[in-house]
């Protein structure tokens, strides 16, 4: 119903945004990410927005960024995933972390999302592998291939028992010629890390 808002920031908080829209003030639920963004009272901006209808309430969510409000819709078509965990989600990771850590199959960095289980993260991660591809993200795809081969697999593996996340391990190999043998693709990954 509504594409986006624009006008000025009446007020904020790390759940919500308010914009005055030519005198009507419209309250945006947001991620933290967002709210941070709009945290200038008086500063002018534009919100994409997302109409939630229930039988109770309708609730407006708006998002700073075009790919947040993608991403976000994609999260609520999970089953067990309302808006309250897909905000949370979008609060401790990015949209391109998002698509990352399900490219990889890092479900663990999920679950740093408030209220987001194990059970709950490893369903979008399941659910979510063959969709994230709507999400604009340049490293998703080589991070989709290295996941298929075994000396760049092996690598991943061993970067993460060295306690790096799966996702970050997976673009740092992604980088890699994956032809080298895997002590070298690690040590190459290493190096890039340490940047």
């Amino acid at each position: 119903m509504f594409y986006s808002l624009t006008g000025t920031v009446l007020d904020y908080s790390p759940a919500y945004v308010a914009v005055d829209c030519n005198g009507i003030a419209f309250m945006c639920n947001t991620s933290e990410a967002t709210a941070r963004s709009c945290s200038v009272i008086g500063e002018k901006v534009t919100l994409y927005t997302y109409l939630n209808v229930k039988e109770d309430a309708m609730d407006l969510y708006g998002f700073y960024d075009k790919s947040e409000l993608d991403c976000f819709k994609l999260l609520i078509t999970i089953s067990g995933v309302g808006p309250k965990y897909a905000l949370a989600v979008l609060s401790v990771l990015t949209p391109d972390n998002v698509a990352l850590s399900i490219a990889a199959g890092d479900y663990k960095s999920l679950t740093k999302a408030n209220g987001v289980g194990t059970k709950l993260a490893q369903r979008i991660v399941n659910e979510l592998k063959d969709k994230m591809s709507s999400v604009h993200v340049e490293n998703v795809t080589e991070v989709s291939k290295i996941m298929n081969n075994t000396s760049s697999a092996e690598a991943v593996a061993a970067l993460t028992s060295l306690g790096y996340s799966q996702s970050d391990a997976s673009l740092a190999v992604s980088q890699i010629d994956p032809s080298l043998e895997v002590e070298e693709i690690i040590k190459q990954a290493l190096k890039n890390m340490s940047k």
